[in-house]
């Protein structure tokens, strides 16, 4: 009962984007081109997905007992801080005897089983602080899958719609959809010059020389922005790796329509193609492990199949991969092929094998289209160029869809990587990381600072799942869709108020023009770099915003992960130096923009504060990119996240 209710509630934020974007589009034909009936019915679309969403998340939560373990879990988490316990120092010698830092897992019953149901949550339990009086809490079903509608079958290869709801599941899902309602709210303000019949682009020139003329395309714009979150939503409630493609493919064609919005402009033009290209550069690795997939385990999906009696008719893709109890594949001894898990309940000849080698090709394979997407090297120099599209699809762009989604894949895929493939991230990630921020230093572009911004923290976020820190990594991934969703409102509001003027060195002492954006800005900025009150974040972690806790968790599983592989030192040393960087760079933005005195004396005086259907999203993401990370790797967020973490990945 309660994995139909979570299901019909996702289902219903997942399809009512696609139905604005069906309304919308044609309605736009038949409506007038000055009015925002397409743009309130696409607000109201994803807002009403945002409290499905937030709906499912309580539910979930209420009936697994998952938030009296939480609150338990933190309870006991701040009496062994106080009794003088070091995790982090321990997460460090667990990794001494096990290189590749895929230790013991207390939240799984079996390591084959990446995601148990009904067995309690012992990652959340510490007996030594356990009150004897106290019956102890047991954690439900947090996992649900299953099948919507099946499409073919290939012989023992079946295609079908699948649905599969974890801890991560309603977390992205609760994420994409709040911060897709303040960018849309802010896109009705900042998008409307095109609320006319006939826009003047003074951008784009005819070969006469002539500014192009062409009707208004604000009922368009919010077409497409509802089809990019229905294609970002499908692919995290995806069941299927098959099925992420698909709608993996649908976020890049809808990137592509967004960024090149302004298609009469060159520069736009060619910054829709080469998103579009650099993206299938990674997708042919993608489709390349999806052929290994194919072959070795003869099925595309996450979960177990069951029949109408309740028995397991096949196994998925996370149940398949057996681990022993350090983590390791379990592999022939003769041979060095990987033991691939029973196919059928019913299969009794014994276990398939896939050679190790043709594991890692699947594994690198899955993240080439991750490099692709997250803008990781040496695909990245796609995601500057993007920012030729409007500010708010900059904005989605850059925090809650597509970057986001290459990340997102990572984590939902970890079961099947081997170190190997986890070794590649790490320094994949590493080098992003560290090549993006020393490029930010000198960029003069507000929107290019902040764009360099992201790939430095999609590196962040890549390093960390390397080094097995898979709750740190989508951590940060949370915590920065916050922070860098605001700081590009933010810029955005910039724009709309300098008449779209995007060039640092001309602005200055904009904070006495604006001073919500400022502001709120500047909370984004702090967030980003890390910044916390020393002394006073161990007393109460209100002094720190969002990207410490975040941060300083990747930074952590660096260290210990360095610790344990001091080969690898670079792992640690590059973020930690980025972390300067990034604070320098970030507070240059504020400084060059909102302080000191106008450069540009025209631009200064006819410079202007946004509406308020622009500066109330700022006000509300502000509050998350400072607090939603209250409590640190023991809040609420942190926790939920790693409610249904992969049964091999060290605690």
């Amino acid at each position: 009962m309660v994995g139909e209710t979570l299901r019909n509630l996702l289902m219903i934020a997942w399809l009512l984007p696609l139905a604005g974007f069906a309304v919308e589009i044609f309605g736009g034909f038949w409506g007038s081109r000055k009015s925002r009936v397409a743009a309130w019915m696409s607000v109201g679309c994803i807002g009403v997905g945002f409290l499905c969403s937030l709906s499912a998340l309580i539910i979930w939560g209420c009936s697994n007992n998952f938030w009296r373990v939480e609150h338990k879990s933190t309870h006991d988490a701040a009496a062994g801080h106080e009794a003088g316990e070091h995790p982090g120092e321990e997460h460090a010698a667990d990794h001494k005897d096990a290189p590749h830092a895929e230790g013991d897992h207390a939240l799984s019953a079996s390591a084959a089983d990446p995601h148990p149901a009904p067995e309690a949550h012992p990652a959340t339990e510490t007996p030594a602080t356990v009150d004897a009086q106290e019956p102890p809490v047991v954690l439900g079903q947090t996992v649900y899958s299953g099948t919507l509608y099946y499409l073919a079958k290939f012989g023992s290869l079946e295609i079908s719609l699948d649905y599969y709801i974890d801890s991560l599941t309603l977390v992205m899902f609760t994420m994409v959809t709040f911060i897709a309602t303040c960018i849309h709210l802010f896109a009705m303000g900042y998008m409307s010059e095109e609320l006319t019949e006939e826009y003047v682009d003074h951008n784009a020139h005819l070969a006469n020389g002539h500014h192009v003329h062409r009707p208004g395309r604000y009922y368009r714009f919010f077409a497409f922005l509802s089809l990019f979150c229905f294609s970002m939503l499908g692919l995290v409630l995806a069941g299927n790796i098959f099925q992420v493609f698909v709608f993996w493919e649908l976020v890049g064609i809808c990137s592509f329509l967004l960024i090149g919005f302004y298609t009469e402009r060159k520069s736009a033009s060619n910054a829709a193609n080469k998103a579009f290209i650099m993206n299938r550069v990674g997708d042919f690795g993608f489709l390349i492990g999806l052929m290994v997939l194919w072959t070795f385990f003869g099925t595309f999906r996450f979960g177990e199949t069951h029949n109408e009696a309740g028995e397991v008719v096949q196994s998925g893709l996370f149940q398949m991969l057996a681990r022993d109890e350090s983590g390791n594949v379990l592999r022939e001894a003769e041979t060095g092929d990987v033991q691939i898990g029973t196919v059928a309940a019913a299969e009794t000849t014994g276990r398939k094998t896939i050679p190790y080698s043709l594991l890692v090709v699947a594994g690198l394979g899955v993240f080439a289209g991750c490099v692709g997407k997250s803008a990781q090297f040496p695909l990245q120099t796609w995601l500057p160029d993007a920012m030729e599209g409007p500010t708010p699809v900059s904005a989605l762009v850059h925090s809650a869809t597509m970057v986001a989604a290459g990340v997102y894949l990572v984590g939902r895929f970890y079961p099947m990587f081997v170190q190997e493939v986890l070794l590649t991230i790490a320094y994949v990630g590493c080098i992003t990381l560290f090549m993006a921020a020393t490029i930010a230093i000198v960029a003069t572009d507000i929107k290019k600072v902040l764009a360099y911004s992201t790939i430095s923290q999609l590196g962040y976020m890549m390093l960390g799942l390397g080094v097995f820190g898979w709750g740190a990594g989508l951590f940060h991934l949370i915590t920065h869709a916050f922070f860098k969703s605001l700081m590009f409102l933010c810029a955005g509001s910039v724009i709309y108020g300098c008449h779209h003027e995007q060039e640092m060195p001309k602005m200055g002492g904009l904070w006495r023009k604006m001073p919500i954006t400022a502001f709120t800005m500047l909370v984004g900025v702090i967030a980003i770099s890390g910044l916390a009150v020393p002394g006073l974040v161990n007393w109460c972690s209100l002094f720190a915003f969002s990207g410490f806790f975040s941060k300083d968790a990747v930074v952590a599983t660096s260290l210990a992960f360095v610790k344990a592989n001091p080969s690898h030192f670079l792992l640690f040393i590059m973020p930690l130096v980025t972390a300067g960087i990034t604070a320098f760079y970030m507070f240059r933005l504020w400084f060059y923009t909102f302080a000191g005195k106008p450069r540009d004396q025209h631009i200064y005086d006819h410079c202007h504060e946004s509406p308020w259907i622009m500066t109330g999203p700022l006000l509300a993401l502000s509050v998350f990119a400072a607090f939603c990370a209250i409590g640190g790797e023991h809040g609420p967020l942190y926790l939920l996240i790693t409610g249904d973490q992969p049964s091999h990945v060290a605690h």
